[in-house]
């Protein structure tokens, strides 16, 4: 007990101890040497609320379910409190099912191609045992229903053959089969028909019987469409459960899930002059508890928090968040690297956590005066900025998303490589991991440099952590800046991390 108490003690002073990540699972794994085709690539990757379902969408247009497998048929929780000892599991996915979203289409208007490609997926609640969510390309929004249904067979559709001879005359029948006389009409002259004695035989109809097989069924209940002039790049979910954003470069759209055919515009930065246009709507997200409050970002590295309370058209924000440059440090790449590609809310709703081309930002929408911790993701590439501005790789979109608890956050990088920070108060965590399966294989410990600590902010400390100035990991590889990890997630209620890496779906647990 005295040991364990002193390590409890080591931990709680150094803040929470770093996780050791572990490969679960991987879905479509390349073998050496395998060329990817561009419509398998993921571009998008969404937990829903439970965890125990995971969606991928790809180019191609196609969304993927997986579900859990191992929290089934554990045993009846009393057998479960009998055992002096915890369950040590780790979360095991399987494919569910897939189902193709999204067409290639093409606007006669505008003389543009509309890519099949899935930007975003989001979950919806459930309901009757059925799957809900959302996906969306550069133009149209889908609602899918996702249920199982249970396959009907039909059986028992013989005629009684006792009575019947193929299509001869019935057996008994006394229908005269003397010439008649025809009218014109089709009508007969002479009537001697009658029915045999017992009735015409009887006729088995079908029988249809349900088998203890389903199948699993995807259908699009709405189509929510020409509703954006430019490329959507988010949808997020209203905490009531009734509504959602659409959000593209210039506005912001409000929709009601049962009505398809009309949106409200609620915010527009459309300038009236199209050569006065300064910024663009990077990203757009919803407050998880507070139904009434958004937040989106910008190009400019600036985020607005929206009440829709205040006015029906939210141009004027009530709170703006953003971290002024230094002038003797700005570049003719400062603005670049400055726009915001994702934004999430913590699970508590205090917290929202930004990515930009260098860094991981964690704010405090109680504090608009800056970021309370700043965590840089890749520092080694400053020095290049000038050849990823020429291969165009400068302008690549990050996601990020922070853990259940709120204790950790995660983005990916190049080579395939993601990083796990921990934002707790005293904690140096700034791990680095490769998608593949053994992660760990690059693993580097960064230790922390604070440039300014104003100490305990909200369980955070103000200050930057994780840099990193090499272009080698700790194992002297150097990086691949051709591959890149864009799309990950976080289980929502444990240490789970799902990561797309090209067309491979990689799995971890710690």
């Amino acid at each position: 007990m005295k040991n364990g108490g002193a390590e409890a003690a080591v931990a709680w002073v150094g803040g929470t101890q770093p996780l050791e990540w572990k490969f679960s699972q991987v879905f479509g794994e390349r073998t050496a040497g395998e060329e990817v085709q561009e419509v398998d690539i993921i571009s998008a990757i969404e937990f829903d609320r439970t965890g125990d379902h995971l969606a991928t969408g790809d180019r191609g247009g196609r969304v993927v379910l997986f579900e859990r497998t191992d929290t089934h048929h554990v045993g009846h929780r009393r057998d479960l409190e009998k055992m002096d000892h915890p369950i040590n599991r780790h979360p095991e996915f399987r494919y569910k099912t897939e189902f193709q979203s999204h067409e290639p289409e093409f606007d006669y208007l505008k003389s543009l191609e509309i890519e099949e490609k899935i930007n975003k997926i989001r979950w919806c609640q459930s309901a009757n045992g059925s799957l809900f969510l959302l996906s969306t390309n550069d133009k149209t929004i889908k609602f899918w229903k996702v249920q199982e249904k249970k396959v009907k067979n039909v059986c028992d559709t013989n005629v009684n053959s006792t009575k019947a001879m193929g299509n001869g005359p019935i057996v008994g029948s006394s229908i005269s089969t003397t010439s008649k006389q025809y009218i014109a009409n089709g009508g007969c002259t002479n009537n001697d028909f009658s029915f045999p004695t017992g009735g015409f035989p009887s006729l088995h109809l079908p029988v249809v019987v349900t088998s203890h097989e389903s199948n699993l069924m995807a259908r699009c209940r709405r189509i929510y469409a020409h509703a954006h002039d430019y490329h959507i790049n988010s949808i997020s979910n209203n905490s009531d459960g009734e509504t959602f954003i659409s959000a593209d470069d210039l506005r912001i759209n409000l929709w009601n899930l049962e009505i398809s055919n009309q949106s409200f515009n609620i915010v527009d930065v459309k300038p009236a002059n199209m050569e006065d246009l300064t910024e663009v709507i990077t990203s757009a997200e919803f407050h998880p508890t507070h139904c009434n409050t958004l937040a989106y970002s910008s190009s400019k590295g600036s985020i607005r928090l929206i009440d829709m309370r205040q006015s029906a058209l939210c141009d004027t924000h009530s709170k703006l968040f953003e971290e002024q440059e230094a002038p003797s440090s700005r570049s003719f790449f400062t603005e670049i690297i400055a726009s915001i590609s994702d934004i999430k809310f913590a699970k508590d709703g205090r917290h929202m956590l930004s990515r930009d081309y260098m860094t991981l930002k964690l704010w405090d929408i109680n504090m608009d005066s800056g970021p309370v911790a700043t965590f840089q993701v890749h520092e080694y590439l400053r020095p290049k900025l000038c050849d990823l501005y020429e291969n165009d790789s400068i302008f690549d979109k990050f996601e990020c998303c922070l853990s259940g608890d709120g204790l950790r956050v995660a983005t990916g990088s190049y080579s395939n490589l993601f990083r796990v920070f921990g934002c707790s108060e005293g904690s140096t965590e700034a791990t680095t991991l490769e998608s593949s399966k053994n992660p760990m294989r690059r693993q580097g410990q960064m230790p922390s440099r604070p440039s300014r600590s104003l100490g305990s902010l909200s369980g955070v400390v103000r200050g930057v952590k994780g840099a990193d100035n090499s272009g080698v990991d700790t194992n002297g590889n150097t990086f691949d800046f051709t591959t890149k990890l864009l799309h990950l997630a976080w289980h929502p209620t444990e240490n789970s991390l799902a990561c797309a890496a090209s067309n491979s779906l990689y799995m971890y647990y710690a």
